[in-house]
């Protein structure tokens, strides 16, 4: 079962997730640098083990944030289950200001204070 987080629950985990996201994200812009050099200049192996390093980098920082019981739902997206949709951030936004249905996703994100009161 997946945790389901209250706006300052999710807004208290956010400096942990800022602290794992703004590094890992300066990472892999640099790796993908060094990847488009490689391929540009057709170091096939070269490349090979740039791609592999991102993916691996990727997949860290994705398994830190659900280590802190949100979900990745892209690259440096995470949302936080509000238990009627999901709280949601994306690097490099400051805070944690915007909320989406489940059915919805990302492009369907509102300011938080905009969420719909659920339906009792």
């Amino acid at each position: 079962m997946a945790r389901v987080f209250s706006m300052e629950e999710a807004q208290a985990m956010m400096p942990a997730v800022r602290s794992m996201t703004g590094p890992v994200f300066l990472l892999a812009a640099s790796l993908a640098e060094e990847l488009s050099a490689a391929e540009e200049n057709e170091e096939e192996t070269r490349a090979e083990e740039l791609r592999e390093r991102l993916q691996m980098l990727v997949e860290s920082w994705a398994d830190g944030i659900r280590d802190l019981g949100a979900d990745v739902k892209g690259l440096w997206l995470v949302d936080f289950d509000s238990g009627d949709g999901y709280w949601c951030w994306a690097y490099p936004e400051e805070n944690l200001e915007h909320w989406h249905s489940y059915e919805g996703g990302f492009g369907s994100r509102v300011p938080a204070h905009m969420k719909p009161v659920p339906q009792v």
